[in-house]
Order: C-alpha cells, then structure tokens, then sequence
C-alpha cells in the first residue's frame, strides 16, 4: 500500500497525470486517526515533495548514552534497508536531493485550492531534523518552511519546534476545542527508538499534517495558542538579542517573525506586528540603514493609523522624523502629529525610544 501511495503521490507532483491527484472535497477530508501513528506506514502528506535531512548533534559512539539505547538517527539508507517513506525523504524525485524548490508544487497546489472554503492556505514542510544532546536531555529539532501564497521566488519562513512544544500546542487546543480537535490526530509518545530516522520521518509527515490540518480549520486557525506557537518563541529570541547588541543576528529573526505574521495574520491584533516593525527599525538603525528603518516607522505608522494614541505611537513619530531629516525626506505631517500628542499630554517630552520600550515590554 505505501508503495502505491508513494508511485501516485510522485505522479502527482511530477504532473504526470493528473488525473490521479486528489481534488474535490475528498483531498480536504482528515485522514482517519491511524494514520498519524508511529507504526503506521501509510501516514504520508499527499501534498509534498519529502526533501526532509537527518543530522545528529553527536557521533555514532555516544549509542550508550540513552539508558534505553535510542540514539541519534543515520542519514536514511538508499538501498534495501529503508522502508518506502523514508526511501522517498531520503532521495527526491529524479535524484534531485536537499532544498528542491517547492514553487510548482505549490502553484498546482493553490490552482486546486483556489474554490475551497479556506482561502489563504499554508503549506509546512519539514526540512530538517537534528538530535541536539544538552545534557541531561536529549531531543530532536524539527526545522520547518512555512509557505504561503505570494511569489514563487519567497523565501519561505522558518521554525524550529521540538516535539513537546507540538504535543503542549495539541494538549491546550484540545482543551479549548474539543469538538474540532476530535477529528485532528497527533503522534503519541513512545518509549523507545525516539531518534530513529524511521520515527522521526513518519513524526515530520504527522507534524506536517497535524498543522495543515489545524489551519484548516477556522476556528483552530485563529486559536491564540496556534499563533504563539508560531510566533511567540522568534519573538522572544529576536527580542533578547536586540537587548544584547548582537543586532546582525536578531535581524534576522526579526524579519523572520514579520514574513510569519504576514502569512498567519494578526487575528490578536497589531501589537506584535507593531513590535516586530519597532525590532526591524532598531536594528536596521544600529547596523547603519536608515532608509530601511525609516519605511519600518511608515509601515507601523500604517498600521496605527487615526485610532487612539498606542504607547508605540509617539516613539515612531520620533523615530520617522529623526530619520526623515537624517535622509533629507518630509518629516512635517509626523512631526506635526507628535507635536499634537505632547501639547495633549498624551506622551512626554521627549517621548520614549523604540528601543527603550522594547527592552521593556514582557512578551507572554
């Protein structure tokens, strides 16, 4: 059966034919539970090309390190020894290996999606998986692309989760939404043989399924946790390296967490796409790029629009005055603006940094 699921699944990608990709309301339906099992060989995503890489933290001798005798998983064998799934994450299609660009695929897959209920659809791949050994646990890092519908050439958002952070993501939605969770499968613990490289393939295709198929649900989709879950850890992360200087680096994770929020939108509202833009404009103004910063205050600036005065309001009008005179651009309309909020008392004189206040402000 995994054999046939495999030769269509390659046909279907390929483009081949067609005719044997699934389409219609079938290909929307939730698997049965078993097939996100651990012992279920069938449990494959219908929908990507398996591109996924094993690598380990630690040498093949640390073996006996685990009491049980689980250790880090081996590249995936080409030859007889790897079951059909892994034999297919192992080597892509036409022996293209690693990073195959999901662009087609992801086009087709938008061209079927296109009269369905949900109308913004993520794709998740997960494209790497690393056993990181900190003493004295041991565990394995799941990395995946988060794609959306954009430009085929978009680079695609990245996270890195653990399987406790899925399974506390699974244990809080199910808590909140019974009924639409009853349907949603999630692979359970086992004991045993945890970084193998066959378990850790059929949990990446699970994890892949598990949030697809909560995306897929309106009511899940919005769910707050869902959205901490993808977001709130880059935050965290982004936030402790802007306070430690390391800016280079916090950048990235900055611009990672915007293309994020971008895909999955803000049903929580604009604060943290207003603090990701305050993280963008601090560090693009520290590593010397004022253009770049100053069309982060015009976007958050945006973003507040008329409404009522936001604390990070005041701290952007300064920002985009400061760097509108600095790049010789008109700053009159902002600084008019945070005149108008100082006369009103409605923000001190001078107003806080974007920096000050993100030092301060407690992500939760």
């Amino acid at each position: 059966m995994a054999s046939r699921l495999l030769h269509r699944l390659r046909h279907a990608l390929a483009g081949d034919n067609p005719g044997e990709a699934a389409t219609g309301p079938e290909a929307e339906q939730f698997p049965e539970s078993s097939e996100l099992e651990d012992d279920d060989a069938e449990g494959l995503s219908s929908r990507l090309s398996g591109t996924l890489s094993f690598t380990s933290a630690e040498d093949e001798e640390d073996d006996d390190e685990e009491d049980d005798g689980e250790v880090g998983p081996d590249p995936l064998p080409s030859g007889d020894g790897a079951s059909g799934e892994d034999a297919d994450r192992s080597l892509a299609p036409d022996g293209q290996r690693g990073s195959q660009p999901l662009a087609r695929q992801l086009q087709d897959f938008w061209k079927k999606s296109r009269n369905t209920l949900v109308p913004q659809r993520l794709l998740f791949e997960v494209t790497s998986a690393n056993v990181v050994k900190d003493p004295p646990s041991k565990y394995v890092l799941y990395t995946l692309a988060v794609m959306g519908p954009g430009p085929p050439d978009r680079q695609p958002a990245r996270i890195s989760r653990r399987y406790s952070d899925f399974e506390r993501l699974h244990r809080n939605l199910q808590r909140q939404f019974r009924g639409p969770m009853a349907a949603i499968s999630f692979p359970r613990k086992r004991l045993r043989r945890n970084f193998t490289a066959e378990t850790i393939a059929r949990r990446s295709r699970a994890f892949e399924q598990f949030l697809s198929h909560l995306q897929a649900v309106p009511e899940l989709r919005l769910a707050r946790d869902l959205q901490d879950f993808f977001v709130l850890p880059e935050l965290r992360r982004a936030q402790s390296l802007t306070c430690t200087g390391l800016y280079h680096e916090a950048l990235a994770l900055w611009a990672n967490a915007w293309q994020l929020q971008t895909q999955l939108g803000t049903p929580l509202g604009p604060d943290r796409p207003l603090l990701t833009l305050a993280g963008l404009a601090v560090c693009y103004q520290e590593l010397e790029d004022p253009g770049e910063a100053r069309a982060c205050c015009e976007r958050a600036l945006q973003l507040l629009g008329d409404k009522n005065p936001h604390p990070l309001l005041a701290p952007f009008l300064e920002a985009h005055v400061r760097l509108s005179w600095r790049l010789g651009l008109d700053k009159r309309q902002s600084e008019a603006r945070l005149q108008a909020l100082q006369e009103a008392g409605l923000t001190p004189t001078p107003p806080p940094s974007l920096k000050e206040l993100l030092i301060k402000e407690v992500l939760d």
